[in-house]
Formats: structure tokens, sequence, C-alpha cells
């Protein structure tokens, strides 16, 4: 099997749950304790899917105003980027459009855009309808999907949708860059959740 890196970066405001959903993606964990993100957190997974095995290297960036300028050095050179909103409130998807039109200015070219609306397990506060913010995904061709942390919800499957939206490994015929492969080498992980 050969091992494929994918740069993702989690974008968005501060509090809509990027670090809960990078903790249950790598570690399957949840902690409602979880300190905000100073400048941005590190962690990697690997994940075995056909005949590769994707590394996913995921950057977890801080959402306050304070930091902002720094995300271009996260997303820059990413193969995908996942911006969250919580869907109990409405700001915080309104504050997404400007994540999205600083990516469209910025951000690499082919980056594979994912728009996670994250606490679906609030229905009850829910501010933010589902069908405006699939709407607004499909507007600028990018993946939709409402998650939970908390419970798990549409975590694995997420990451699952990038996987797939990426360019081709193999020399592609549709003016997409193509990735190398490398032979796996397995190696110790030291991530943790912060």
């Amino acid at each position: 099997m050969a091992l494929r890196e994918l740069k993702v970066c989690l974008l968005g405001d501060t509090g809509v749950g990027k670090s809960s959903i990078v903790c249950r993606f790598v570690q399957d964990s949840f902690d409602p304790d979880i300190n905000p993100t100073i400048g941005a957190s590190f962690m990697t997974k690997m994940v075995p899917r056909n005949n590769e095995i994707h590394k996913y290297l995921i950057w977890d960036t801080a959402g306050q105003e304070r930091f902002r300028s720094l995300a271009p050095m996260y997303y820059r050179g990413s193969a995908a980027a996942v911006i969250v909103y919580d869907i109990t409130k409405e700001e915080t998807f309104h504050m997404l459009k400007t994540w999205v039109k600083e990516l469209q200015h910025h951000g690499p070219q082919n980056i594979v855009v994912a728009i996670a609306g994250n606490k679906c397990d609030l229905v009850d506060m829910r501010e933010v309808q589902t069908e405006l913010a699939k709407n607004y995904a499909e507007s600028i061709d990018a993946i939709f999907i409402e998650t939970s942390a908390k419970t798990s919800i549409n975590i694995s499957e997420m990451f699952e949708e990038i996987s797939k939206k990426i360019p081709c490994v193999e020399p592609c015929t549709n003016d997409r860059p193509s990735f190398k492969l490398r032979p796996l080498q397995l190696e110790s992980s030291s991530s943790r959740c912060c």
C-alpha cells in the first residue's frame, strides 16, 4: 500500500467546535471543557482507503479575531479546508462566508472546501436551517455536511467525502494536479488532543 498525505485545514469562528471535530476524528474523544486553540494545533490520522493509506495532516486554526491573520499560513498548500459553523449561532454562518471569500482570494486554486454545520445534536436550538446552508455550499461547489463532535455524527463521513473530492493520484486528464505517492513507512504518532 502507498501512503498519501492530505493536508486539511479547519477554519471558522471561535467556539464552533473545530478542535472538538479534530479530537473526535483523530482520537474518538470529546471534551466538553476544551480550551480555545491558540494560534493553531496539529494532529495526524491514517485511514485506509482503497489501495492507499491516507494520512491526514490536520491544522486546527484559532477562531479568535486576533489570530485570523495567521490562517493563510496554515491553509497555504492545503488539499482541503473545512469551514465550520455552529448551527445554533446564526452569526457563525454569516462569518463562514468571510472565510470562504478569504480562501477564494488567497487559498490554493484547487482546494477542496467542506462546509460543516457542527452541533447538529442541538436541534432544538437551531438558528441556521439545513437547506439554507446546503444551498450556499452548492453555490460554491463545496461539500456540505452537518456534524456533531459530541455524538460523533458524520465526523468520519466528512473526511471520507473530502478524500473522494481531492484530485486523483495518477496522472489526470481533467486539468487537476496529481499527487505523488510514496511507500508506506510506519511511524509512531504523538498526537494528542489539546
